[in-house]
């Protein structure tokens, strides 16, 4: 392309006469025909060289006009857009940060990573923001980024992200009533979000989002802990579980996601069930690790079935009294599983099985009890 060739060569030129007018009229030059053209990615390339090369030849202002216009342009130069988005002066960085399409989750994980809370505060501004990047955000922000993220529903949380959010909501009344506000709080979230909250963002939260605050106050009823009463193995909807999740066993649908969906939606019966599939132990046995408040087999279980923390932690909130877990709990019981291996959970999910076994063997199948050592 003889334009971009040109341009090139007049770079040169521009540089050595040392004019700070000449290197901004070659560098708008050369925005203005990026931006109105349409060209190749090696075209694309070559405006990267030339405009970079300028960009660092510039003040300030110019480079924070630079961005305003980069921000927008959908084949704006990569090595462009990552020089403005890593500047130091938020004047700069913000308009990419906040607006460009062509910044990928990698480097806005880098960025959120590196760099001040004005860059993260930008980032959190963003239209779509993927779990990866608001990890970062809500462990390194301040109270306004972690606010601001909160705020944006085009940002998507992991599991452990919503929980950091609910911890630090803790006696910021701003801050935990936007996070209930969210669609995308699941109810076993909201719920440890509300029994932390203040009585005024419980009645505020009462009022914007009654659905969610009436499925809380029936769920707390309707399971209290001693679960073995309601769910037990005599009761009918028992083996209407028990029918229905065997058949997906069967069929080979039963997964990691069949048991976090049960889960989610408190359906003990399918979870105890589905689990004793998936690891061949005993329902009750199951049961027992799903209510003891030694969280270590059911760590120990969901590590060897290789489960995500999520879908590890809607099991121990299933499982705990009126399905509330501390923040404390929560944060050992995250750590716990981290350090648990696949290899060392599994080999203790063999020496249950094969405790079993044997124990079937020696007493007419009475049940072991569940320790670990």
């Amino acid at each position: 392309m003889n334009g971009a060739k040109t341009l090139l060569q007049d770079l040169d030129d521009a540089i050595a006469r040392g004019s700070d007018e000449s290197r901004a009229k070659a560098l708008w030059h050369a925005t203005d025909i990026l931006i109105t053209g349409r060209y190749s990615d090696d075209e694309i390339s070559m405006f990267g060289e030339v405009i970079g090369r300028l960009a660092d030849e510039i003040e300030v202002a110019a480079r924070a006009q630079l961005s305003e216009l980069m921000s927008g342009c959908d084949q704006a130069p990569l090595n462009v857009i990552e020089k403005l988005a890593f500047d130091d002066e938020i004047a700069v960085a913000g308009p990419v940060l906040r607006d460009s399409d062509r910044l990928d989750e990698k480097l806005l994980v880098e960025n959120a990573m590196t760099k001040g809370q004005s860059h993260l505060l930008a980032i959190a501004q963003r239209k779509s923001i993927g779990e990866a990047v608001t990890d970062v955000l809500v462990k390194r922000g301040d109270q306004e980024v972690v606010t601001s993220v909160a705020k944006n529903e085009g940002a998507r949380f992991s599991g452990s992200g919503l929980l950091h959010m609910v911890r630090r909501a803790e006696g910021d009344s701003i801050l935990a009533e936007q996070l209930g506000l969210r669609k995308d709080v699941p109810r076993h979230i909201f719920q440890q979000l509300i029994s932390k909250a203040s009585e005024d963002v419980r009645r505020r939260l009462e009022t914007e989002r009654p659905e969610m605050m009436a499925q809380i106050q029936s769920s707390v009823t309707e399971v209290t802990g001693d679960l073995q009463s309601k769910f037990g193995p005599s009761s009918r909807s028992y083996f209407v579980a028990k029918r229905v999740v065997t058949t997906q066993y069967r069929q080979g649908n039963l997964n990691q996601d069949s048991i976090s969906n049960y889960a989610r939606q408190h359906r003990f019966d399918e979870v105890q069930i589905g689990l004793s599939l998936l690891s061949a132990l005993p329902v009750d046995v199951i049961e027992r690790a799903m209510m003891d408040r030694n969280r270590e087999m059911i760590l120990v279980l969901c590590k060897a079935l290789d489960f995500s923390w999520d879908t590890t932690m809607a099991l121990l909130f299933l499982g705990a009294k009126d399905h509330l877990i501390t923040a404390r709990e929560l944060h050992d019981n995250e750590r716990d599983f981290g350090r648990l291996k696949i290899e060392t959970s599994r080999s203790v999910l063999k020496f249950y099985q094969s405790r079993k076994t044997a124990t079937d063997s020696a007493s007419g199948g009475r049940q072991p009890e569940l320790h670990i050592h």
